[in-house]
């Protein structure tokens, strides 16, 4: 453990969310390994030249995390904002520009990271590096955390954190973090998703069962031919419709801002004997939204044969099961059962369940956040199909806010360019988060 003092007898000027990012873009913290120590040293020493003590702690030496605490008047709780310093690889990837060079070209900031989430710790710092320099003094301490590890379970980021140092996050009841805040276009409107609670995780595994033997001998009905009705299954048929509070608060959120028939269609959406042919019926819209009205498997990894002269008689595939919140592991392996039939074993391997009813407080004020800056969007509340570092925190007692807010173009694929090539971020939309973080750091009233 570290713990930095903060001697600060002239601060720099502060740099832009843009620099800040180009900075961070090349570090190399690609997970497996991660090797995020020296892109966390370089924050911790970005925010020691503006007077701001950080401590940082780690599991294993290049394995570094940080919290830095910036004191304000006591007035309110603690609030946290927090992101990850490690991203995925970049391998079997053609890349227009570098992806560790992190060039500004074209008005955007390429490099892996950018958006996931590099670009969001770049909002955060120069948010509050801003702020320390005008004098500001908030409500509460505001609280800065990066971490190492997200992309790759959070073991040795977020979990050890919430594990071993928990005393760091005392009082606080409130963090903003991944993933949320980026504009969502449907016809003319912008809205802007703000994650209130995610997806849990429930990882399976089906062993598939059938005669075996030599391969010259002609096999039907062989666990290879099982596999193929299982995969098939999985694929052409949805588990059942679920409407949870947070989906209908959306949908109907979305339906108010929207005139005509796209606003009858989302209204719609909430009722379970139409909500999968709207779904289809909305396209790309309709893609997005789906996995918020069920549980979703995914299969992943087959295991399964030795020998191409030898036919299998049992075959394992992991199977990437996303519950939404309220239901457990026996209810998706219930619902899979009713396509699957009962000859395949199903046995959970890791689940880790969230919560089941988010803190709804802070939403309404970081939606006036993005009223003030963008009058004509609107925010609604997103379920996150995925999870993120925020079932950790959520352990002790810290509801997340998805809230990295980007003012995006209308034809920037958002979703494809995370974890792909020429991952990229508009600089415009950098400097609209920064923007959205002061707002919330200085108007933050507990």
């Amino acid at each position: 453990m570290r713990m930095t003092t903060a001697p600060s007898p002239e601060r720099p000027d502060v740099p832009s969310p843009a620099e800040i990012l180009q900075r961070l873009i090349r570090y190399d913290t690609t997970n497996p390994p991660g090797n995020e120590t020296d892109c966390v040293m370089h924050i911790r020493d970005l925010l020691r030249s503006f007077g701001i003590a950080s401590r940082v702690v780690a599991k294993t030496a290049n394995r570094a995390n940080l919290v830095a605490r910036f004191k304000g008047r006591g007035a309110a709780p603690p609030l946290m904002l927090y992101g990850h310093a490690d991203v995925v690889t970049t391998a079997h990837q053609a890349w227009t520009h570098p992806p560790f060079e992190g060039k500004q070209v074209d008005g955007y900031v390429w490099g892996r990271g950018a958006l996931d989430m590099k670009g969001g710790i770049s909002m955060m710092l120069s948010a509050l590096l801003d702020a320390v320099s005008r004098g500001v003094q908030p409500a509460g301490d505001i609280l800065l955390v990066i971490v190492s590890d997200e992309e790759a379970g959070g073991s040795m980021g977020a979990g050890f954190l919430v594990e071993r140092y928990p005393e760091l996050f005392e009082g606080v009841r409130y963090a903003l973090g991944e993933f949320g805040g980026h504009t969502t276009y449907i016809g003319s409107q912008r809205f802007y998703p703000i994650q209130i609670a995610e997806k849990q995780l429930c990882w399976m595994k089906a062993t598939v069962r059938g005669p075996g033997g030599h391969g010259s001998r002609p096999m039907r009905d062989g666990a290879m031919a099982r596999l193929g009705r299982m995969l098939t299954a999985i694929d052409r048929r949805r588990l059942p419709v679920h409407v949870t509070p947070v989906a209908r608060q959306m949908v109907n959120t979305m339906a108010a801002a929207l005139p005509g028939l796209r606003g009858a269609v989302l209204r719609h959406l909430c009722n379970p004997r139409l909500t999968d042919l709207l779904l289809k019926v909305m396209g790309e819209n309709g893609k997005t939204l789906e996995p918020l009205f069920h549980n979703t498997v995914n299969a992943t990894i087959v295991a399964g044969g030795e020998k191409i002269n030898v036919v299998p008689s049992e075959i394992q595939v992991d199977l990437d099961g996303r519950l939404l919140p309220g239901f457990g592991p026996e209810d998706v392996i219930a619902e899979l059962r009713q396509i699957l039939g009962s000859t395949i074993d199903l046995a959970v391997t890791r689940y880790e369940p969230g919560i089941s009813a988010p803190d709804m407080h802070l939403f309404g004020f970081l939606a006036d956040v993005i009223r003030r800056i963008d009058p004509g969007g609107v925010p609604v509340p997103l379920l996150m199909p995925a999870f993120t570092d925020a079932r950790y925190f959520a352990r002790i007692g810290i509801q997340t806010y998805g809230f990295t807010p980007m003012k995006l173009p209308r034809d920037f694929k958002f979703f494809e360019t995370i974890h792909g090539a020429d991952e990229r971020i508009p600089v415009a939309a950098l400097e609209f988060g920064a923007r959205a973080m002061r707002e919330a750091i200085v108007h933050y009233a507990g």
